[in-house]
C-alpha cells in the first residue's frame, strides 16, 4: 500500500513544480502594452498663452514582463513639455521620452511613441477692462415688474489670448431666470468666458441684484380723469 501513496505524493509534487515553473515563465515573458500619458505644459512664459496643442496625450508602447507592466500606473506618469523659450506663433517640439524612461521599472523599455512631435500655437497675452452685462430671461410673477438691475462688480479685468481679449467690449453672465419672481432677488453667477482662452484676473463670481416690485396700478382712462 505504501507504494501507490509514494507515487501519488511524487506525482502531486511534480504537478506543483510544473505549475510554479509555468507561473514564473508566464510572469517573466516579455509582452508589449500601450499607455496614454497626458501632455503637460511646463515653464510657459507669463507673456504667452497656449491657444492650440496638436495632441493632449502621447501614446507609448512598453516592452517588459507582465508583472512589471502590471505595476505601472499611467496616471502617475506625464509628458512634461518645457516651452520656456517659446515665442508667439507655431512651434514644433520633438517628443523626447528620456525623462519618462527614468521613471519606468527596471527591464521595461519604450519601443515606440506616437506622435513623434507636438505642434503648439502660442499667442501674446493681453488684458482689458470690460463691462459686465447680465443675461436675463423670463418675466416676474403677474403684478410685479423689474425696476432695477445692479451688477457687482460692474466691470472686470480679463486676461488671455490677445486677439480674443481685444475683441471683447463686454462680457455676459450665465443666464438668470426671473420667471415667477415677486420680491427683490440677488444671484451669484459666473461669467460666460468660453473655452479657456480668456479668464478673469481675479477669481470669483459676480453678484446680480434684481429689484422686483409690485407693478403700479394702471392710470385711469382720460374720460374717467375729467370727471
Amino acid at each position: 500500500m505504501a507504494g501507490p501513496r509514494f507515487e501519488l505524493r511524487y506525482f502531486l509534487l511534480a504537478v506543483l513544480i510544473a505549475l510554479v515553473l509555468w507561473g514564473m515563465a508566464h510572469g517573466s515573458s516579455s509582452i508589449e502594452r500601450g499607455f496614454d500619458i497626458p501632455v503637460v505644459i511646463h515653464d510657459l512664459p507669463d507673456r504667452l498663452v497656449v491657444t492650440d496643442l496638436s495632441a493632449d496625450v502621447v501614446n507609448i508602447r512598453l516592452l517588459g514582463s507582465r508583472a512589471a507592466l502590471r505595476d505601472i500606473d499611467p496616471s502617475q506618469i506625464e509628458y512634461a513639455l518645457a516651452v520656456g523659450d517659446a515665442h508667439p506663433g507655431l512651434a514644433v517640439f520633438e517628443v523626447d521620452l528620456t525623462p519618462v524612461e527614468g521613471r519606468l521599472p527596471r527591464n521595461v523599455r519604450i519601443v515606440s511613441r506616437s506622435p513623434a512631435s507636438l505642434e503648439v500655437k502660442f499667442e501674446s497675452r493681453s488684458r482689458k477692462s470690460v463691462k459686465v452685462r447680465p443675461d436675463l430671461e423670463g418675466e416676474p410673477a403677474p403684478g410685479f415688474v423689474l425696476t432695477q438691475v445692479e451688477v457687482d462688480p460692474p466691470r472686470v479685468w480679463l486676461q488671455g489670448a490677445r486677439t480674443d481679449v481685444l475683441r471683447l467690449s463686454e462680457v455676459v453672465t450665465e443666464t438668470i431666470d426671473m420667471s415667477g419672481l415677486d420680491q427683490p432677488t440677488e444671484r451669484e453667477v459666473k461669467l460666460a468666458l468660453g473655452a479657456g482662452r480668456v479668464w478673469m484676473e481675479e477669481t470669483g463670481s459676480v453678484k446680480v441684484k434684481l429689484q422686483i416690485e409690485p407693478a403700479p396700478p394702471p392710470e385711469p382712462p382720460p374720460a374717467a380723469r375729467r370727471r
